[in-house]
């Protein structure tokens, strides 16, 4: 990884936006970016190391775009029901194993991670540790893969040559491909089919452009027109 490469050195999200675009809760979000302190009454407190890389705050923004690959990720773990305070031993072997700081941001997670995680729990005994990691692989065709959940987000994950995160299709959308991409857009959600920025045509449909107006216009389907605006009406 390059010193000067935009998607590690340059802030792009805020904390709150990028758990938007990943579609959970800003609090969780945050408890990734910037750990966590709980201090249950009566008993030790109970701290959390930050997972995502972060920057000092920028205009209000501090998640570079390989922060919000590795949130995407802990965004699968998290729908497939593991507890981060579970799996964070299991992503610190990850790390080491193989070698990479940005592990959750690498090709290596979803070519190598499974089988990692899988001889983690081997060794790590009936801890529930290793109970969580076990719970993200499976066993299929004599292979170590990650569950379903968490491989239908690795897959809609693209990766430059260089085996780091270029391209994300954001899941919240379903049928509709949506993607952040680094070098389109300044990272902000775009339609994969047309290029234009989401926040583009929200604008421009609260405005009172139609739907006819606004395929005419930024040359995106109709059903994917349609489907973005039912997502963000139920989300308001």
């Amino acid at each position: 990884m390059s010193s000067d490469d935009d998607r590690f050195v340059v802030p792009l999200y805020s904390s709150a936006e990028a758990a938007r675009h990943l579609d959970v809760p800003p609090s969780t979000f945050r408890s990734w970016a910037h750990g966590y302190r709980k201090q249950p009454k009566d008993r030790p407190a109970v701290v959390g190391e930050p997972i995502v890389t972060t920057l000092p705050v920028d205009a209000g923004v501090s998640i570079p775009f390989v922060g919000l690959a590795e949130g995407y990720v802990l965004a699968a773990i998290r729908r497939a029901g593991v507890p981060l305070q579970r799996i964070r031993p299991a992503l610190d072997r990850l790390r080491d194993e193989l070698g990479i700081e940005h592990v959750l941001a690498s090709r290596k997670l979803y070519t190598d991670g499974a089988e990692v995680l899988y001889d983690y729990a081997e060794h790590a005994g009936d801890t529930p540790e290793a109970r969580s990691a076990r719970e993200l692989v499976v066993v299929r065709n004599d292979q170590r893969v990650f569950n379903e959940i968490v491989d239908s987000y690795l897959t809609r994950i693209d990766f430059y040559d260089d085996q780091w995160a270029r391209v994300i299709h954001l899941p919240k959308y379903g049928p509709t491909d949506v993607v952040v991409d680094q070098q389109r857009g300044f990272g902000a959600p775009i339609f994969a089919n047309g290029g234009v920025r989401l926040e583009t045509v929200l604008a421009a449909f609260k405005r009172g452009s139609g739907i006819d107006e606004l395929t005419n216009e930024y040359g995106v389907p109709e059903a994917d027109l349609l489907n973005v605006l039912r997502v963000h009406t139920q989300a308001a």
